[in-house]
């Protein structure tokens, strides 16, 4: 007998086998890091309800109805799936899924894979997971048809109650067990989704006016303590602690680091380094960009937005009120951000304002080595002329870390349309995305970023300048690993010994390498640097 004639059957063996089948769909984790589903031997809390149902319906009526077991198996499949959501998407994006917030940024993911055959994929993808969510109900419907049948049974339905009722008691009494009740059960996707309520009730609700965003740092005294020197904010992209912490990326970025190191010193520049927590990890970088300007809390994406709709004081019109001309060099917005309005900056450059004429690179289109070129053409040549301050994103290190450009030693190059030849943006985009082995396209991109910082700081940066270098999260899940913190390097370069004195007297270190300790979240730093900034003892 099949074992699908088994469950059919609705014998012990066969309720027993639907019982052991729906408790590992509903509790299996994930096989990191890759996306695939791993078979767990932990307890469905969710299973016992409604084997407890089925089994109740059997004692009462006799029979259980169709249209309840098709009803079951269709809520059933659904819990499967949103279960394989809950754990994957934490395993890949090393935090947990705001459907809210993260649901609008659905299709620039899906484009970020683009390339050609992109809408031949998307078709594919969809009539993919259309097959596996048949296959998956035919299966759940064979458990529900099985455990329905030996519900006719005394002797099946006692089995059913009894591993219900044990699982319930567990669940009730998990507090009281000797083994932890996060080993022993797996994640429910009633607490999901009661935490995706909760969201949702907090962003539509502006009841928590702009009290709820607390007090923010004072922007007020000057900026005496930089001379006059031109201020350079890299936001880097996915630079995260685990490019130190996990000795296997830091040994292969170890030689591009000393690079770096070695331009600062001939140049006769200093290098002061921390560590900071991210209000975010393997996304929302914007989150991190609006903590450091504005001095605030944004681990929560409603404050965020709530912030825009406010006048509060930032870093950026700090600037501007002690003469910086403030610069937003944005080359990763491709669509209107009328939001970004907020922030006061002098000039706004998205993707079609920085002046690239090259070819473009995959989904991000323009290179940071082509970007950073273009900002100090346009913005930081010339003595004549009030200092800057210029906040840059980067976008080349973005998940999935592809296209990745060559490092061009030729700078001038890269202003004009033969930026890149067709054939190195063909080769580029011909390497495969990995979505579930990025590691080395992400250390690939790495070095590509140390490469780049290197050659601008060595031969083009204005001689004053002062460039603050800062991880804006942790790479995506699947790079980073399991488990990891949210902290962040901030590396700050400048040729000022005075400046560099008053960094390492809150905390700061010198060289490239920050200590293990961090020094406070992202928007601590706020306040540091208006007090740095504005000392000149």
């Amino acid at each position: 007998m099949t074992a699908t004639h088994r469950l059919q059957a609705g014998t012990l063996p066969g309720v027993a086998l639907a019982l052991l089948v729906l408790n590992a769909l509903l509790a299996h984790g994930n096989a990191w890091p890759t996306i695939w589903p791993a078979l767990e031997w932990r307890l469905a809390a969710e299973l016992a309800p409604a084997v407890m149902l089925i089994a109740a319906w059997g004692a009462a009526r006799g029979r259980v109805p169709r249209a309840l077991e098709v009803g079951l198996a269709a809520l059933g499949t659904v819990w499967v799936l949103l279960h394989y959501i809950e754990v994957t998407v934490p395993a890949v994006l090393g935090r947990q899924i705001n459907l809210y917030w993260d649901a609008p940024h659905l299709g620039a993911v899906i484009r970020m894979d683009g390339g050609a055959g992109m809408a031949g994929k998307v078709v594919l993808g969809v009539g993919g997971a259309a097959l596996v969510t048949a296959l998956l109900y035919t299966l759940v419907r064979q458990c529900i048809g099985a455990l329905a049948r030996g519900a006719e049974r005394r002797s099946t339905r006692l089995l059913m109650l009894a591993c219900a009722g044990v699982i319930a008691a567990l669940w009730l009494s998990q507090n009281l067990i000797a083994r932890p009740a996060a080993h022993l059960f797996a994640p429910t996707v009633t607490g999901m989704l009661a935490e995706q309520y909760r969201f949702l009730n907090t962003a539509l609700s502006r009841a928590a006016s702009e009290t709820r965003l607390g007090a923010g740092p004072a922007f007020s005294g000057s900026l005496d303590g930089l001379g006059g020197a031109d201020v350079l904010v890299v936001f880097a992209e996915a630079y995260g602690a685990v490019t130190f912490d996990r000795t296997d990326i830091a040994r292969e970025l170890r030689t591009h680091r000393e690079r770096l190191a070695d331009a600062l010193t001939t140049t006769g520049r200093q290098v002061v380094s921390a560590r900071l927590v991210s209000p975010t990890f393997g996304g929302a970088s914007w989150l991190a960009h609006a903590s450091l300007l504005s001095g605030l809390d944004m681990r929560d994406p409603t404050d965020y937005q709530l912030l825009l709709t406010t006048d509060r004081p930032t870093l950026v019109r700090h600037f501007a009120a002690n003469g910086y001309r403030t610069v937003a060099w944005l080359p990763g917005i491709q669509r209107p951000w009328p939001e970004g309005a907020f922030y006061g900056f002098d000039r706004y450059a998205d993707a079609d304002r920085i002046g690239y004429e090259g070819r473009p690179f995959g989904f991000w289109r323009i290179p940071d080595q082509a970007s950073i070129a273009l900002a100090h053409a346009q913005e930081l040549k010339g003595a004549e002329r009030a200092p800057r301050l210029i906040v840059f994103p980067t976008v080349t290190t973005h998940a999935p870390f592809r296209a990745l450009p060559p490092y061009r030693p030729d700078w001038a190059g890269l202003l004009g349309t033969e930026a890149f030849s067709a054939l190195e943006v063909e080769a580029a985009e011909a390497v495969p995305t990995s979505w579930s082995n990025p590691l080395p396209a992400y250390v690939a991109s790495m070095r590509y970023q140390f490469d780049w910082l290197t050659g601008y700081l060595a031969d083009h940066a204005p001689e004053n300048l002062v460039m603050i270098v800062i991880g804006d999260h942790q790479p995506i899940g699947t790079v980073s690993g399991p488990d990891q913190p949210w902290d962040v390097p901030v590396h700050i370069i400048a040729r000022n010994p005075a400046l560099i004195a008053r960094l390492q007297a809150v905390g700061f270190v010198p060289g490239v390498e920050p200590p293990a300790s961090p020094l406070g979240p992202t928007h601590a730093l706020t306040p540091i640097l208006i007090d740095v900034f504005g000392r000149t003892d």
